[in-house]
């Protein structure tokens, strides 16, 4: 479908400097970088182009007409009740709410399932616009105290604080500079264990910078104490790049570490009895010396995650000589032999186990992009009961290893979500609803969902859901949203989303979400890029593309925050050959007018917006930023009377970060902001 944005009148596109003098040499080519500048996002001239690009895409913005009414009605639909999974710790529940349009949902608990349940921790009263978010949590075993981690304006940098349940009364503990950190108690209640980054040596906004992440460490907190007083567990001087993990075992007798290398599924692993050490972890304060962690794993040629352990016997599920993972059994002081508990599956893809009712696990699959569960016994393996569950996806499994009874929380396209208690002390287990989430206005009868398969280029069958009206024709004159993702080891199964509804329903749109490989549907390998690369490769396919959030600089990502794990999905720049794959598809190095191409006078890039945020150290937005300022310069400035007529913006939101933690509102803002883009460009209409 091509974009009617044509007819519109030819926008003024702010002047951007570019530097010629800026060349790279990349294994003997040359390549040009003149927007180098924008990667310092605190000069001036970086936030006058910030400026300059929000002020014309609220411009182009404004004169979308169903943007109000987008925004009206996906707030419509949203303000309704969500409740997560409760959780038991100690000899009280917890569990997480929202009334509708609350910013970000609030932490509540309560004695006993049907008591009445009582704010515990609620986000919202930090910060006047709800940027502040929960971004982890942590409960001691005795449900004494909480630990938790806040994150500002979506940044993935959190500041750890405890606070003491029974009083809701903060503690003095303050922990800075933590990252892409659990938090995991020791049994005793005296501290907990976090993984952090040396301090910076200089002030500065958390969450704007694109300094390169380096050296993650795991310290032990003793609770009431200075920060500048834990305990250095483990570090890897020699391998700046890996990130470390620690975590107590659920019998509170090890401490597991992991260490991993990029994000590919593989990692090591090394653990420590705590028992043995002669003066405790408190010991170690004294000698600075690093925990005498044993090494069980010591190369990255799989991954292993511990589902339980009996005193040194360890299950874990791993991925080893098994893609689509299975589980295995070790006694970890006498490794020489592993046993296989449960085969890998010849089709489904073993997505977790969790111990439960002593000897019981709750096994997840996913079968073709659909969860299916069963309760299997931990020391056969062999299956005791399949679960009845629709088709959709399996949104958590709350349980520990002594609970007789198991909360599953379940969600699919035209499901908001389903809570369901499964109590496994009866010979059959009982599943019944514990809650379920209504959305006022929203009839599920009105709309249908199918899922087929696609043949790839090379003949792979690729499934895809589509979703829409009932009984709508799918004869391509329908408004139709393509999403893909496809990298990772993420996979993108079914869930419920209020403004894809919207669409359905008022622009008569047609949803497809396209499960392409590199995701983990099929355990399969990692992939890459999407929407910049297909429109630089197909313009002639879209009539209009949203990129959001995007790796566009093939040839530097590394350099950035925490890029440099990237490169075990997508290769390296500093690498010959896979310097060949990057510059063939890297999207800032591919735009190219395609009316001087085979595709024909007449054809242009898509209407494109591309959405990144100002405190979003994942992908930092510099990234957008280049690729906005190229593909405006090569398809609209550089040429008189340029037949790139359809708008190319950015926006660029502000205290927001990759995705994580976005207050509701913002959520709405942008949901309204880019389907009122689709639609005008599209030529949908609106209908009531």
């Amino acid at each position: 479908m091509g974009s009617v944005a044509g007819d519109a009148v030819r926008l003024a596109y702010p002047p951007v400097r570019r530097d010629e003098s800026v060349v790279d040499s990349y294994h003997g080519a040359q390549i040009p970088d003149p927007y180098r500048w924008l990667e310092d996002p605190d000069s001036e001239e970086t936030k006058e182009f910030v400026a300059a690009q929000a002020e014309l895409a609220e411009s182009v913005l404004a004169g979308c007409a169903d943007r109000e009414g987008l925004r009206r009605e996906v707030t419509r639909l949203f303000d309704h009740p969500r409740h997560a999974a409760p959780f038991r710790r100690g000899d009280k529940y917890f569990h997480f709410h929202n009334s509708g349009l609350q910013a970000q949902s609030v932490l509540y608990v309560q004695d006993d399932l049907e008591a009445e349940a009582e704010v515990l921790l609620d986000p919202n009263t930090l910060s006047k616009d709800g940027t502040v978010a929960l971004s982890t949590y942590s409960i001691s075993e005795d449900g004494k105290y909480i630990a938790y981690g806040l994150s500002e304006s979506g940044s993935d940098w959190i500041t750890i604080r405890v606070m003491h349940i029974a009083d809701r009364q903060d503690m003095p503990d303050k922990l800075s500079w933590v990252k892409f950190s659990s938090i995991s108690w020791t049994h005793d209640g005296k501290g907990f264990f976090y993984g952090r980054y040396p301090a910076p040596g200089v002030e500065m906004d958390a969450g704007t910078e694109t300094n390169i992440n380096l050296n993650h460490q795991i310290y032990y907190h003793i609770l009431g104490s200075d920060q500048s007083e834990d305990i250095l567990c483990w570090k890897d001087p020699e391998n700046p790049k890996h990130s470390l993990g620690a975590s107590v075992t659920e019998d509170g007798k090890y401490i597991i570490l992991g260490t991993y290398d990029g994000c590919d599924p593989v990692n090591k692993l090394y653990y420590c009895e705590i028992s043995s050490l002669p003066h405790g972890l408190e010991g170690f304060r004294e000698t600075k010396e690093m925990l005498p962690f044993v090494k069980l794993i010591d190369n990255f040629d799989a991954q292993y995650q511990v589902v339980a352990n009996d005193g040194d016997e360890f299950t874990f599920l791993t991925n080893k000589n098994a893609p689509k993972n299975k589980l295995v059994r070790v006694n970890i002081k006498k490794p020489e032999v592993w046993t296989d508990v449960l085969s890998e599956h010849e089709r489904d893809v073993l997505e977790s186990a969790d111990a439960v009712n002593g000897n019981q696990l709750v096994v997840c699959y996913m079968s073709d992009v659909k969860h299916t569960l069963q309760i299997r016994d931990l020391i056969t393996g062999n299956l005791l009961h399949q679960l009845p569950l629709e088709i959709g996806s399996v949104s958590e499994i709350s349980c520990r290893r002594e609970d007789k009874e198991v909360f599953i929380g379940f969600t699919s396209f035209l499901s908001p979500g389903i809570i369901y208690r499964c109590n496994l002390a009866s010979t059959i287990p009982e599943m019944k609803t514990f809650r379920e989430i209504s959305v006022p206005g929203f009839d599920r009868t009105s709309f249908e969902v199918k899922q087929i398969f696609v043949p790839s280029k090379d003949g792979t069958k690729i499934p895809m859901f589509i979703m829409s009206k009932k009984d709508i024709e799918l004869d391509g004159s329908h408004p139709t949203l393509l999403y893909g993702y496809g990298g990772f080891n993420i996979s993108i199964t079914p869930s419920f989303s209020v403004s894809r509804l919207v669409l359905c329903k008022n622009m008569g749109s047609v949803v497809c979400i396209a499960n392409i490989r590199g995701g983990g549907e099929y355990g399969g390998s990692n992939g890459g890029l999407l929407i910049a690369a297909c429109i630089n490769q197909r313009p002639d396919l879209f009539g209009c593309a949203l990129a959001h959030v995007g790796v566009m600089d093939m040839l530097r990502f590394h350099k950035f925050t925490i890029g440099h794990a990237w490169t075990t999905d997508y290769g390296c720049s500093d690498k010959e050959e896979e310097f060949g794959w990057l510059i063939k598809y890297s999207p800032l190095h591919n735009v190219k007018r395609p009316w001087e191409q085979s595709f024909g006078d007449n054809c242009q890039y898509p209407a494109t917006m591309l959405l990144t945020a100002d405190h979003d150290d994942r992908v930092v937005p510099l990234h957008s930023l280049k690729l906005l300022a190229t593909m405006q310069h090569v398809l609209c400035t550089s040429i008189e009377n340029s037949p790139q007529t359809n708008p190319i913006i950015g926006r660029i939101d502000r205290k927001s970060g990759h995705g994580a933690g976005r207050p509701t509102k913002k959520l709405i803002d942008e949901a309204a902001d880019r389907y009122s883009f689709m639609s005008k460009m599209l030529g949908a209409t609106w209908t009531d």
